[in-house]
């Protein structure tokens, strides 16, 4: 067996990152607790800022056939977006756990001071003013608001509709999928909570479906109680804009 070598600072850094804790006050990292550290672990170090803060354009990958202007990205996306690039090159070919890496993700945004924050919250100004620019020559932007159909009026009283398991699992996984994939689109977004809802576990399954169950007996009882007392239907604005369509 050849020599070993004491853990390395940097060693010791990717542990305490792991474990989500600081350096201070943190005994010395030994070889037995190092051990654990795999390639597919989903850590990352953030040592410096973005380094595509001080490009003038971030090029995303698009969905096919998506000529819209790309969604503008929140300060969070864009740390998100930092995090796994440095797992990538701590850790070049290695899979992530999604909901560690999403997790370690909020703990360690959370943690950031106001100055830590400020470049990511630049970027995202940076990049909504972008987006708010590309929508003004965005052609088929003012064909959908000048073509917009009339909706029919709807009652705002009436009861909520219920929702199905998989929109339960939806609302909850949604911005999960968005901060690991801020580049995805809407359609990319659905078809991801398409793939995670088919590879879920049973007992995960029969938890939403619980949910949905508790839904629909709520949306019957309370339709059973406003068909029993009709009320006057409150006409809406036939010119209401459409709803718009970024979320899923």
């Amino acid at each position: 067996m050849g020599r070993v070598y004491p853990p390395s600072q940097k060693q010791r850094r990717v542990a305490w990152a792991e474990e989500g804790e600081d350096e201070a006050g943190r005994e010395p990292t030994t070889h037995h607790n190092l051990h654990h550290i795999q390639p597919h672990t989903p850590i990352f170090i953030l040592t410096n800022k973005p380094h595509f803060f001080n490009n003038s354009k971030i090029n995303m990958p698009r969905a096919k056939g998506d000529t819209r202007p790309r969604g503008r990205m929140t300060a969070y996306a864009f740390f998100v977006q930092t995090a796994r690039e440095e797992q990538k090159r701590l850790h070049p070919g290695g899979s992530v756990v999604f909901a560690d890496f999403s997790r370690n993700c909020a703990g360690r945004w959370n943690s950031l001071s106001e100055e830590e924050k400020r470049p990511y919250k630049l970027m995202a100004e940076r990049d909504k003013n972008r987006f708010e620019a590309e929508m003004k020559q965005f052609p088929g932007e003012k064909q959908r608001r000048g073509g917009k159909r009339k909706r029919r009026s709807k009652d705002p009283n009436a009861p909520k509709r219920s929702l199905s398991a998989f929109f339960w699992f939806c609302n909850d996984e949604r911005q999960k999928v968005k901060g690991m994939n801020p580049e995805y689109g809407i359609g990319d977004v659905a078809k991801e909570l398409g793939r995670l809802w088919a590879l879920a576990a049973p007992e995960t399954k029969q938890k939403y479906q619980a949910m949905s169950d508790k839904d629909k007996a709520r949306y019957e009882r309370e339709m059973h109680l406003y068909k029993s007392n009709p009320a006057p239907a409150a006409a809406h604005d036939d010119d209401e804009e459409e709803e718009s369509d970024d979320e899923y």
